[in-house]
């Protein structure tokens, strides 16, 4: 009995799970049609609520959002926007500093949180799984002697939280492991390993950046 129950809490927990994160991302994304005026939201037009119609609006302006963001027109409109933004004192520093975050991790030029590092953390005897951020600021840099790198040490299995270090470059080794493989491996406390390629430190030491002219001797 003790068998079959577990292995029902194993059908039934992920699923329920699921459910849950769904509905409430659902949920959560409806209140979005009361920015409609009343007479054009469902349950006035239809006489009931529709679920996940908050979601097709959501996804729906964000895309209208970036195809005007992209023309000249559009950029001239966000910097006035943010131009007003400029002269409000708290939503100032708020809105630049999440601003400046995420144009670091989700734009294509950015290389936060692109490189999967194995790092020895907390002792030299322990290995975690670590991201690349960025290069360290020109004030910091000019109190290390050697090369340093940004490093993100997640914490499981909610890696939304963890450690900002920096570790010399010769120390850290870079994985081919994807971004999505390391925070499944993560999120699951290691139970999901991924395939294994070779048999032991399946990556290489990041090597010293070079300079171009350096380079081209």
């Amino acid at each position: 009995m003790k068998r079959y129950f577990i292995t029902g809490l194993l059908v039934w927990i992920p699923l329920g799970i699921t459910i849950w994160a769904l509905s409430f991302l659902i949920g959560t994304l409806d209140q979005s049609l009361l920015l409609l005026p009343e007479a054009l939201q469902p349950r006035s037009l239809f006489g009931y609520h529709i679920h996940g119609l908050g979601v097709i609006l959501t996804l729906l302006v964000v895309f209208l959002t970036g195809l005007v963001a992209t023309n000249i027109n559009g950029q001239r409109l966000v910097m006035f926007w943010e131009g007003l933004l400029r002269r409000i004192p708290v939503v100032k520093s708020t809105y630049y500093s999440v601003k400046q975050v995420s144009d670091t991790l989700f734009t294509s030029k950015g290389e936060a949180f692109k490189k999967v590092l194995l790092v020895n953390y907390p002792h030299h005897d322990s290995w975690m799984l670590a991201f690349q951020t960025a290069l360290p600021g020109a004030e910091v840099e000019s109190h290390l002697k050697d090369e340093y790198v940004g490093v993100y040490v997640p914490t499981t299995p909610n890696p939304t939280s963890g450690f900002y270090l920096l570790m010399r470059r010769s120390d850290v080794i870079e994985l081919e492991m994807s971004v999505d493989v390391a925070l499944r491996y993560i999120i699951s406390m290691g139970v999901i390993a991924p395939e294994s390629k070779v048999a032991k430190f399946p990556g290489r030491r990041l090597a010293p950046e070079v300079a171009p002219e350096a380079a081209s001797r």
